[in-house]
């Protein structure tokens, strides 16, 4: 919990807590969290995506390896447990292995990454994709609001956009992943209880829509012959929630933003940009919702003489987590006296790059009200302490398992 607090004090502001990629802050956090592992007995660097990686290493010849991680970055006004919590509980996991020397059939490798929430250049999964091998080079290119290009960060940060291949992990030398995360939903705590079984991770789909239509002045264009792009807009807005709502138990849809170019209030709305995002579990359902709403868009424009453009964002499938490390989490929940809970994450976890190359396992810790990216973000120590014997279990048990096999 100090050290938690302690990067919590690490920010970009005074005010708050954000701490985004490439930033002074979160290069900070990174050489503090890099010391930490040095001082638990891991071999640590920082690879040139900014991961910070710490090995524990098996004497076995040609052993694979687990990855235990989450991410040091943070969205704009953030709380302190989402992602660093993971990190700090397998530095924890870690830095008692190695203080017991426990021999190990695998090796462990304990990864804070880079950049999961994209807050700065809108590019989720950074770190992980660098590991999973899975970077596109054609991310370089992509600037932030200021116009500086990932790739000039990426170098001022002392790194080599050249040499990011070199720090993925091999395919077949993974064992497995094993993420620990505040839930950033209410169940737990509904049911009070401390820990969850991730089961999936929902996929998601996120896109730009630009609605068109002719600014006019609010006195002198009638009623009946304007093209305003706000009221387009806010009918687009109304059509997403109540489709979503058809689909309640299967989908969530969100506009999160919304922008009015050249506002003024005496100024008919002429151009409208909003975002799109929608999450499932079901790939099959999240398609077919999407799809929906694109032909319904065409349709609320069509009628009211708006023109509109539809960009993609981001798209990601839904991932379903390894049945037989989940299987393992269960037992390790079991042995430490707790009801085995399954849950679908409707958030985007790193996880999600990694379960390309390698099976994936999450286990969620209760919050405080399942409030996150907030400064409210809250998870007890009692919880804190219970997540930790049921990953030391779990661990245990892995280890136990190699041993015999």
């Amino acid at each position: 919990m100090s050290r938690i607090e302690e990067l919590a004090s690490v920010s970009e502001t005074e005010q708050g807590l954000t701490r985004t990629f490439g930033s002074g802050a979160w290069r900070e956090a990174a050489l503090i969290i890099q010391s930490w592992m040095q001082d638990a007995g891991l071999h640590a660097w920082i690879d040139n995506i900014g991961n910070v990686r710490g090995l524990l290493s098996s004497p076995s010849p040609g052993a694979r390896t687990l990855v235990i991680a989450s991410h040091m970055d943070t969205v704009i006004n953030a709380g302190k447990f989402d992602g660093p919590l993971g990190v700090m509980m397998g530095l924890d996991l870690l830095e008692q292995l190695a203080h017991n020397h426990t021999p190990l059939p695998f090796n462990i490798q304990l990864v804070a990454f880079s950049d999961e929430e994209g807050c700065r250049f809108h590019t989720t999964y950074l770190g992980s994709k660098v590991l999973a091998g899975s970077f596109e080079p054609v991310l370089l290119e992509k600037k932030d609001a200021d116009g500086i290009p990932l790739r000039n960060v990426i170098h001022a940060n002392g790194s080599s956009t050249g040499l990011l291949h070199t720090d993925a992990i091999d395919a077949a030398a993974w064992l497995g992943y094993f993420e620990m995360h505040i839930e950033q939903g209410p169940v737990l705590y509904d049911r009070d209880i401390p820990v969850g079984i991730v089961k999936a991770i929902a996929g998601q789909k996120k896109a730009a829509i630009t609605f068109e239509g002719i600014a006019g002045h609010a006195g002198t264009v009638p009623m009946d012959m304007r093209n305003d792009a706000l009221c387009c807009a806010a009918e687009f807005i109304l059509a997403v929630e109540s489709i979503a709502l058809q689909y309640k138990s299967q989908i969530v849809a969100t506009v999160g933003k919304l922008e009015i170019a050249n506002a003024a209030s005496n100024v008919i709305p002429g151009a409208i940009t909003c975002t799109l995002d929608l999450r499932s579990a079901d790939g099959g359902i999240l398609s077919e919702v999407y799809d929906t709403l694109q032909r319904t868009t065409a349709a609320i424009c069509g009628r009211r003489n708006i023109n509109f453009d539809w960009t993609v964002v981001q798209e990601t499938s839904p991932v379903t987590c390894d049945l037989s490390l989940s299987a393992l989490l269960s037992g390790a929940v079991k042995e430490a006296g707790y009801e085995p809970l399954e849950l679908v994450s409707g958030a985007g976890h790193d996880a999600v790059a990694i379960a390309a190359v390698a099976p994936v396992c999450m286990l969620f810790v209760r919050c405080y009200k399942g409030i996150s990216h907030n400064p409210l973000e809250n998870v007890e120590l009692k919880d804190i302490a219970a997540a930790l014997q049921v990953a030391d279990n779990f661990l245990q048990q892995m280890i136990y398992q190699h041993n015999q096999s």
